[in-house]
């Protein structure tokens, strides 16, 4: 098996990946606060986590793969404060809460699906997981790492920063963090203004309560994910991912909950995506400068110059580092949706050439490429690269310039196979938009050319060539006859 190079968020380095179970692997990915529709924000760690996982089932690893659904806890703010997410859309809109979380959950599940993202292996809710989490905040407790206050549970963290390294994820000082953080008003009951909630206690119009030993109340947001990723994984598990901000303080806050109630990190490799940009600016919710992905693929938004065909969201975000990020543009978009249809169309090529006695493909070099990229962090953008290769040299053979025979083109077909459709999720939806009427168009453009050339009018010929060429219709001539693809 070869060896997977992954970035640890925690170490800050590339380390060789080895599972904590041979033949299996755990990983968690923190999944979406459902009180909206998803926007381009959510497709990436969708998108990014898809191919992790199809990637350790590809390597032949019995991948359990859990992303949960936050549906309750998730206040508008991160300092325990305020009006809890899903309640305050659910009083705007008069409807129940679990009415808000059924209706944007299948929304978020909708969505995903378009952008061929595998469904996870266990999906689990904060409100399933109120008992577990209730034990969590108890062992926490017992171990002296948290303290109660008139119904509210907060995590100690200079106390547990005594005994362990708080803020080793994010690479922040705990002193300096006391100093940078005022007191906030409310928030008198805490001891330290960097202490975060286990339980708060609910006040009399809140909607969403469960009994607990310390009051009617819910849990803090950040404790969910401690709880359901033990439950369903192990005291220790492979990885944990997310974007990138929710490395503070979500899942620093993860780190220490773990280590205080069972005394010891859960989490053997921490993986981040970054950003979605729009003018450089990170595109969410919260500053409204966001586009759901419903809009992308209607092109129903006033900053979209057209409908965007899902796999070309998809096209678009692979093309990028998962760690770099992606400044969204309209140009971006129709040059990924070119690529894209560049890629699906060499491939239909390559099912049509006729295969000879010999061939001009180094298949084993290519297969060496696609895995070191592939390996390399999940290297996406060099993976491309490589197919692009592969797309020139498919390009060439039908051309004339080269040749396959019969075990290196079922070789290649089944490598570019694996690599596009299993790997990177990609679906041949861009190539399906030529068919009919553009394909029977072209038929008998084509024959009509075939049929100057038979005639010797290469006038004629060359004309419907070149107008072609103006519509971004490239006619390339082979042996088996004329091949079309737009650019």
């Amino acid at each position: 098996m070869p060896d997977l190079n992954l970035y640890n968020t925690l170490s800050r380095k590339k380390e060789v990946f080895k599972p904590l179970n041979e033949g299996k692997v755990g990983m968690y990915v923190c999944g979406p606060t459902v009180y909206g529709d998803a926007h381009l924000g959510h497709a990436r760690p969708g998108i990014t986590f898809d191919v992790v996982f199809r990637y350790m089932q590809h390597l032949g690893y019995k991948t359990r793969y859990v992303r949960n659904i936050t549906d309750v806890g998730h206040l508008v703010n991160d300092a325990d404060e305020g009006e809890d997410k899903i309640a305050k859309k659910a009083r705007l809109d008069q409807l129940e809460p679990m009415e808000v979380v059924a209706f944007y959950t299948r929304s978020y599940h909708k969505d995903m699906a378009m952008l061929n993202t595998l469904p996870p292996s266990i999906e689990p809710t904060a409100t399933g997981h109120i008992i577990e989490q209730i034990a969590m905040i108890e062992k926490i407790l017992a171990n002296g790492y948290a303290y109660e206050v008139d119904g509210n549970v907060y995590f100690d963290v200079v106390k547990y920063n005594e005994d362990h390294a708080y803020g080793k994820l994010s690479g922040r000082n705990i002193d300096d963090m006391i100093s940078n953080t005022r007191d906030l008003e409310g928030q008198s009951e805490k001891r330290n203004s960097v202490d975060f909630a286990l339980w708060k206690k609910a006040s009399p119009e809140h909607i969403m309560r469960w009994p607990s030993p310390w009051s009617e109340g819910f849990p803090g947001w950040h404790l969910e994910c401690s709880a359901m990723s033990t439950k369903y994984l192990g005291a220790r598990f492979d990885i944990h991912g997310g974007g990138m901000d929710l490395v503070f303080p979500h899942h620093e806050a993860e780190i220490a909950q773990s280590c205080a109630s069972d005394g010891h990190e859960a989490v053997n490799y921490w993986m981040h995506n970054n950003m979605i940009t729009i003018n450089g600016q990170k595109m969410g919710k919260s500053l409204g400068n966001f586009i759901t992905l419903s809009e992308f693929f209607s092109g129903e938004h006033d900053k979209l110059e057209q409908a965007y065909n899902p796999m070309t969201i998809r096209f678009f975000i692979l093309q990028a580092h998962y760690r770099s990020t992606v400044d969204f543009s309209n140009e971006a978009l129709l040059a990924a949706e070119k690529g894209m249809t560049k890629l699906m169309a060499a491939l239909e090529t390559l099912e049509g050439i006729q295969v000879s006695e010999d061939s001009t493909v180094n298949v084993e070099d290519y297969k060496k490429k696609f895995y070191e990229s592939i390996n390399d962090d999940f290297n996406t953008p060099i993976l491309i690269a490589h197919l692009f290769d592969a797309v020139k040299q498919i390009n060439s053979i039908a051309a004339g310039k080269g040749s396959l025979n019969k075990s290196s083109k079922e070789e290649l077909t089944q490598l570019l196979s694996d690599f596009c459709f299993d790997i990177l999720g990609l679906k041949k939806l861009a190539v399906e938009a030529q068919d009919g009427l553009a394909d029977d168009v072209m038929e008998v453009v084509l024959g009509l050319r075939k049929i100057a050339k038979e005639n010797k009018d290469w006038t004629t010929a060359d004309f419907i060539r070149d107008e072609l060429g103006k519509l971004n219709i490239t006619v390339k001539d082979s042996k088996e006859g004329a091949i079309w693809t737009k650019e």
